[in-house]
C-alpha cells in the first residue's frame, strides 16, 4: 500500500469553556481555517482532515470546510478513538498525525521534525510524539502512528479517558509499546511555563495579539519568531499566565501512570 501519512484534526463547536472557539476571527479568517493552514504548510503530511461531531451544531464545520475546500470527516462526540480511527480507514492511511485544533500557532516545522524521527526510525518504534514528556511550548502537540497501533488501541480500550483523548492507551504502555518521544533542540523546557494553546478567552486574546503581531509580516511565522515578541513585550505572556501548565491530565492524575502531578497544574 503507498504510503499515506494522514494529519487528523480534531474539531468541535461544543467547547464549555469557550464555545464556538474554532470560528473566533484570528488575521481575518475563523481560527480553523489558520490552523489548518498552519498544518498544511508542514512538509510531510501527504493529507489533511477536519474530523468533527455528528451534532447538529457541527455542521457549522463541515459546511465551512465545504466552502474551503477541506476534507470533512463526522463521527462520535466524545469517543475521539473511534472518530480518528473512522477517518483514518476512509481516507485509507497508513499513518495518523493526530493534532488538536487548539493550537493555531502550532510550528509546521514542528510538526516536520516530529514526524521525520518517526520516520528515520519507523522500525523502532510504535508511536512518537513530543508530548511524553513534553518540552516545547503547549500548543504544538503532534503524534504519530502507524494505523494498526491506532487500530489496536480502537479495539481494546475500554476506560473513558482512553476514549476521550485518542492515544493514552497506547503512551500509558510503555511495555507494550515501542514509544518514541522529540524533545525541543534548544534543552530548554517551556511546557508549563508558555501557554500557546486556546480553551479559554485569555488564551484567544493572548493567539489574537500573536497573528495581530506576526501574520502580516510572515504568515508562516516561527515558534523563534513568536518568543521573539514575547522577549520584546513580556505583558503578553500576561494575559493567559494563569493558565499556563493547566491541561487534561489534572482531572486524570489517579489513572495516569506515566504522567507526575508535575505535568499539569490545578485551577
Amino acid at each position: 500500500m503507498k504510503r499515506n501519512i494522514l494529519a487528523i484534526i480534531q474539531a468541535r463547536t461544543g467547547s464549555s469553556r469557550l464555545p464556538d472557539k474554532v470560528f473566533l476571527p484570528l488575521a481575518g479568517m475563523p481560527l480553523l481555517i489558520r490552523m489548518y493552514q498552519r498544518v498544511a504548510s508542514a512538509k510531510t503530511c501527504d493529507s489533511i482532515v477536519i474530523a468533527t461531531t455528528n451534532r447538529i451544531s457541527d455542521d457549522k464545520i463541515e459546511e465551512l470546510c465545504n466552502e474551503f475546500n477541506i476534507p470533512c470527516f463526522r463521527g462520535d462526540e466524545n469517543d475521539l478513538l473511534d472518530r480518528h480511527y473512522k477517518a483514518a480507514v476512509k481516507y485509507s492511511a497508513t499513518h495518523i498525525v493526530k493534532i488538536p485544533s487548539d493550537c493555531p500557532l502550532i510550528d509546521p516545522a514542528i510538526i516536520d521534525r516530529v514526524i521525520n524521527f518517526y520516520l528515520n526510525n519507523i522500525d523502532d518504534f510504535d508511536f512518537v510524539s513530543n508530548l511524553h514528556p513534553p518540552s516545547y511550548p503547549d500548543g504544538n502537540d503532534v503524534e504519530i502512528m502507524p494505523l494498526k497501533i491506532l487500530e489496536t488501541a480502537w479495539v481494546e480500550a475500554a476506560e473513558s479517558f482512553e476514549r476521550e483523548h485518542t492515544t493514552p492507551f497506547i503512551w500509558e504502555r510503555p511495555d507494550r509499546f515501542r514509544i518514541g518521544n522529540v524533545v525541543w533542540e534548544t534543552g530548554l523546557d517551556y511546557s508549563m511555563s508558555h501557554r500557546f494553546t486556546i480553551d479559554y478567552l485569555e488564551d484567544y486574546l493572548f493567539i489574537k495579539a500573536v497573528y495581530d503581531e506576526l501574520f502580516d509580516v510572515n504568515p508562516e511565522f516561527t515558534l523563534s519568531d513568536i518568543l521573539s515578541i514575547l522577549e520584546k513585550n513580556p505583558n503578553l505572556m500576561k494575559i493567559n499566565r494563569k493558565y499556563a501548565g493547566v491541561n487534561w491530565y489534572r482531572e486524570n492524575l489517579d489513572k495516569l501512570k506515566t504522567i507526575s502531578p508535575s505535568q499539569t497544574k490545578l485551577l
